[in-house]
This record gives structure tokens, C-alpha cells and sequence, in this order.
């Protein structure tokens, strides 16, 4: 009897060994998932705020600002400023065919704006039909500036968000109202509820957009503009035309063509380049981290494998013994493994997505999730590591010959 008790006892500290040692590996791989999950979620949430922040802004876009020049050149002194005109604008048409919009802006900053009892502050932008191709506007009402509002000087406008939201509290359609702006008034035309932060001279949702040729007239520029936006065509890098347009706004005002500070140019293809880098970084880092530790946990499910082969050993000799084929051996421990780390990595994959859903809601202009293809991927690759985690395990135990296992007794 004191041997039946002690053998009991035995095999209860056995199992409860066992028990840990699987809950723990399990963790592991839980936890190798789940950081690879949360990971590659919290990446395309961070970028999407980001694209949030430049959405809308057309990515191969140079923006072209006058300054002074740095370097003297045919007897003209270093620091003369100079002014666009509008000539330049038709010369780069002309010139440079691979551009798809050349678009002026004139731009005024502090003026207040009125409509009935309520007031703001405002920046006004001149800008033409096509400006719309660089800076895209998220009309919740009425239209943009087009061409026969800059032929005409009509004084209309399209308002930003946050002025819309502090001259009309109340909300409603603003088309066909008159807001005020000194001694003119602009009768509303569009809202534009865009919200990015990329901008020209002033974030749209600050802004007030008029036809640019009634902005000339309002500030007495005559021929002259403040900066000219250009895009370039599909399949054109806009880093390749800028050596051209710098030669040719050198030529037209006579200044050094290798005088760089003359004109700034602020080229967003090369920032979206940056980003897009950035997060090529950032998804290798995120896929080289969780791998790592999801192989960690897996190498966990081969040595507790490996354990539980070695202390079955009799069982297993018995069962050869008794007929059972090499196969049978091979696909009993194989299959363990898998179901050990699928157990453990749907925990981890329905863990991650419920975190990733408080972040979601939270951010709330962000998707913090991963797609139903990414989450059975990575099912997948779980399946695949768990086979070749039992498979050194599932080879021993098929080594195991009944005559061994008889002498281990």
C-alpha cells in the first residue's frame, strides 16, 4: 500500500510539473503573438493618423517662395528681393510640359471676418480653379472656386472648418450668406471641413478661399504673386524638374542660378518619401521583433515537448509494442504541438485585437486593427512553427524502441 500511495503521489507532482510547464510555454507564445499583433495594429494606426495629418495634399507637389538672393550676379548686389509675376506662371507652362497644375497664390493674414453679431480672425487665400488639385477640400456644402469666378472677379469664397464653426454656432447650410471682411463683402460659396495639417501659407480650416485674381485687386498686387504651387504629371518626380525651374526663375529675375536661398522651393514628395521610409523601418522592426519573440515561445513548445516525450518514454514503448507505427508516433506529437501553440496564439490574437479596439475608440480618427487576412496569416505561421516545434520532439519519440522503454521501467 505504501508503494501505490507514493506512486500516486508521484504522478500528481508529475502532471502538475507537466501542467506548468505547458501553461508557461503557452504564455510564451501567447505573448509572441500577441506583441507581433499589437504591433503591426498600433503601426497602421500611427500611420493613419499621420496620413490623417497630411490627407489630402497632393504628395508630388513643389512649392515655389521668393526671397533674397545670397550672391551678387551681373552687378546686382546679394540680398535684392524679387517677386513672382505672372509671366512666370505661362513660362513654366510652356517650358516645363512634364508640370500638371501651375497654380499662384496671393495671400492676406489678420484680417477679421464678420457675419452678424459673431466674429473672427481669418487668413485669406487668392488661389486658382485648379489650386483644388493640390490642396483637395472636403466640401460638406456648395462647390469650389472655378474659372469663371476668377474671370470674372466675383467676390465669393469658400470658408475652412473652424471659421464656419465661430460665424455660424448654429450650423446650417452658409452658402448664399455674406460674410464681411473690412468694406467687402464675400458671399459664401463652398465649406471645406478638411482637416489636414499640411498646408499653404495657412491651415485650411483657418482659411478663407477667394478667386486669386479679386485677391490681386484687394491687395493692389498688380502682376506680381506671392508663391506658385506646381505638380508634376503621373510617373514624373518632381525632385527631377526642380534644377529646371531653378534655372529658369534665375533667368527670368537675373539672379545666380547656383543661388539656392534666392528662391525656397519645399518639395512634399520628398517628405512623403521620408514617411513612407519611416514606416518601412518601422513595419521591418515591428515583424524582426515579434517573429523573434513568437520563435522564443516556440522553442518554449519544443523543449516542453522534448520533456514530455522523455517521461512518456514508457508509454510510448508500450504502444510500439503493441503495433503502433512510427507515423502514428510522429503525428501524435506533431499535432500536439500544433493545437499547444494554436491554444495559446488564438488567445493571443483575440487579446491583441480587444486592446487594439480600446485604442481605436479612444484615438477615433485612427484604425488600430489588423486585418482578418493578417490575424489567420499569422495562424497560420503559428500552425507552421508549432509542426516544426515537435518535429526534433515527434523524431525522438519514434527512435524510441519498446526494449528501452522496458528497461527505463
Amino acid at each position: 500500500m505504501r508503494f501505490d500511495i507514493d506512486s500516486i503521489r508521484e504522478t500528481a507532482d508529475s502532471l502538475t510539473r507537466n501542467r506548468r510547464r505547458t501553461i508557461l510555454t503557452g504564455f510564451g507564445v501567447f505573448w509572441g503573438l500577441f506583441m507581433l499583433l499589437f504591433m503591426i495594429g498600433g503601426g497602421q494606426g500611427i500611420k493613419g493618423l499621420l496620413e490623417e495629418n497630411f490627407g489630402g495634399f497632393a504628395s508630388n507637389t513643389i512649392v515655389l517662395i521668393s526671397s533674397n538672393t545670397s550672391k551678387p550676379y551681373k552687378g546686382l548686389p546679394e540680398g535684392r528681393y524679387w517677386n513672382f509675376t505672372r509671366t512666370d506662371i505661362d513660362r513654366l507652362k510652356q517650358m516645363i510640359p512634364e508640370l500638371d497644375v501651375v497654380s499662384p497664390m496671393i495671400s492676406g493674414w489678420g484680417n477679421t471676418v464678420e457675419y452678424g453679431e459673431h466674429s473672427t480672425s481669418a487668413a485669406i487665400k487668392g488661389v486658382s480653379a485648379d489650386y483644388c488639385k493640390i490642396e483637395q477640400p472636403k466640401l460638406r456644402y456648395g462647390r469650389y472656386i472655378n474659372q469663371t469666378d476668377i474671370i470674372m472677379e466675383r467676390k465669393v469664397c469658400v470658408i475652412g472648418r473652424r471659421i464656419y464653426q465661430q460665424l455660424f454656432p448654429e450650423g446650417g447650410d452658409p452658402c448664399g450668406k455674406y460674410i464681411k471682411s473690412g468694406d467687402i463683402y464675400f458671399q459664401i460659396v463652398g465649406l471645406d471641413m478638411s482637416s489636414s495639417n499640411l498646408s499653404i501659407n495657412s491651415n485650411s480650416s483657418y482659411s478663407i478661399m477667394i478667386p486669386e485674381t479679386l485677391a490681386a485687386t484687394i491687395y493692389n498686387r498688380g502682376n506680381t504673386v506671392d508663391i506658385i504651387c506646381l505638380t508634376a504629371k503621373g510617373g514624373i518626380h518632381t525632385s527631377a524638374l526642380e534644377p529646371r525651374i531653378r534655372s529658369i526663375m534665375a533667368r527670368q529675375h537675373s539672379y545666380d542660378p547656383q543661388d539656392n536661398e534666392a528662391m525656397q522651393v519645399l518639395n512634399t514628395e520628398e517628405i512623403f518619401m521620408i514617411v513612407d521610409n519611416l514606416f518601412r523601418g518601422l513595419n521591418f522592426l515591428i515583424w524582426l521583433v515579434g517573429l523573434g519573440t513568437l520563435l522564443a515561445g516556440c522553442i518554449g513548445v519544443s523543449n516542453i515537448m522534448m520533456v514530455t516525450v522523455k517521461e512518456r518514454t514508457i508509454e510510448i514503448g508500450i504502444r510500439r509494442a503493441i503495433g503502433a507505427m512510427p507515423g502514428e508516433i510522429l503525428t501524435q506529437i506533431i499535432t500536439e504541438s500544433v493545437a499547444l501553440t494554436l491554444a495559446a496564439g488564438s488567445a493571443g490574437i483575440v487579446f491583441a485585437v480587444f486592446l487594439l479596439n480600446i485604442f481605436e475608440k479612444v484615438s477615433a480618427d485612427a484604425a488600430f486593427q489588423i486585418s482578418f487576412g493578417t490575424a489567420m496569416l499569422a495562424a497560420a505561421l503559428l500552425a507552421l512553427l508549432g509542426a516544426l516545434a515537435g518535429l526534433a520532439p515527434a523524431l525522438r519519440a519514434m527512435a524510441i524502441k519498446p526494449v528501452d522503454a522496458m528497461r527505463d521501467e
